[in-house]
């Protein structure tokens, strides 16, 4: 069996596991406006560091298969990981702060490799996008709208999963999808730095042939043509947001997640915030950015992006003492 048919078997299986929703009756349900807050971390490296710390951990927040959403916030929110992510490392801000904000939200690890030995084994979005990834969120998607009751999901992408995010939209649940939520997104395709990042990782190197997606997100590649049929990334009816920050290094040009559409913001999240230099990592976890985010998901009560000094892969700048 070649990695792709066990990747379409691995699949497979997930989507079977997927439907056998247990502890979601409605006796059980959870109110997300009854819950106590939980602290948010404001840099990405929390997340690798709760990974390496807490091994198959929930991320905080996320998958209460209990929740119901909110009149106030009628839409679960699903948190799409980029290359090489997962459902903790990629979102240790995400989740609790939708937490706090009162939504039911949901997060998975898809696009892992079969058969490949640690630690390529525990990275996601290194699987062929349309014959797996797109599939496994797919049907997680499914889960959620059936676990909550809800019509539409939100999603949130980072990097690779705003493209998964985006064609779950357009052909893999039209309908299904109310926001799309991209954080340094690439509707226009990238150079080889997802590729270069991923050479320095021990084992990872080796591995770099067995992984479709890289390729499938360059210029012009199929994945990138099927996303632009009919002339545009995006899915009629569906609101995006698009964030990016000028230090991408992985994203380049950065501007390719800039693309103009009728239902469509786009951000540079320096503009405004020169203090901001978050680059395609700590953009995960910028507080300016989230207040972007959560303004895309609930328009009708917008906040005023937050600025703070933002330190490339850190995050926050801790104020000096006395200021």
């Amino acid at each position: 069996m070649n990695i792709i048919d066990a990747a379409r078997a691995a699949v497979a299986a997930v989507a079977a596991a997927a439907f056998v929703v247990t502890g979601t009756g409605a006796a059980h349900a959870t109110d997300p406006t009854s819950r106590a807050p939980i602290p948010v971390p404001y840099s990405f490296l929390t997340g690798a560091g709760m990974a390496l710390t807490q091994p198959g951990a929930e991320l905080p927040g996320a998958n209460d298969w209990t929740c119901r959403p909110s009149a106030a916030k009628p839409r679960p929110v699903v948190l799409v990981h980029g290359t090489s992510g997962g459902a903790v490392t990629n979102w240790p801000t995400y989740g609790p702060l939708l937490h706090n904000e009162g939504y039911c939200v949901f997060t998975l690890t898809y696009g892992a490799l079969p058969d490949v030995p640690w630690p390529v084994s525990v990275l996601g979005g290194l699987s062929d996008i349309t014959a797996v990834s797109v599939p496994q969120v797919g049907e997680f998607v499914d889960r959620v709208l059936a676990a909550t009751g809800a019509q539409q999901v939100d999603l949130v992408g980072h990097s690779q999963g705003t493209l998964v995010s985006g064609l779950v939209a357009k052909v893999g649940r039209p309908g299904k999808v109310h926001t799309v939520a991209s954080i340094a997104p690439l509707w226009e395709g990238s150079g080889g730095g997802m590729r270069r990042s991923l050479d320095g990782v021990p084992g990872v190197s080796e591995q770099l042939g067995q992984i479709p997606a890289l390729s499938q997100m360059s210029p012009g590649s199929e994945v990138l043509q099927l996303l632009w049929s009919g002339g545009s990334p995006y899915a009629p009816g569906v609101r995006y947001l698009n964030v990016v920050t000028r230090y991408d290094q992985l994203v380049t040009p950065y501007t390719s997640g800039l693309v103009p559409g009728p239902m469509t913001t786009n951000v540079v999240i320096q503009d405004g915030c020169e203090q901001d230099h978050a680059e395609h990592l700590a953009i995960a976890s910028d507080p300016r950015a989230a207040d972007f985010v959560l303004n895309a998901l609930d328009p009708a009560n917008p906040r005023a992006p937050r600025c703070e000094a933002i330190a490339p892969y850190l995050g926050p700048i801790p104020a000096p003492p006395g200021s």
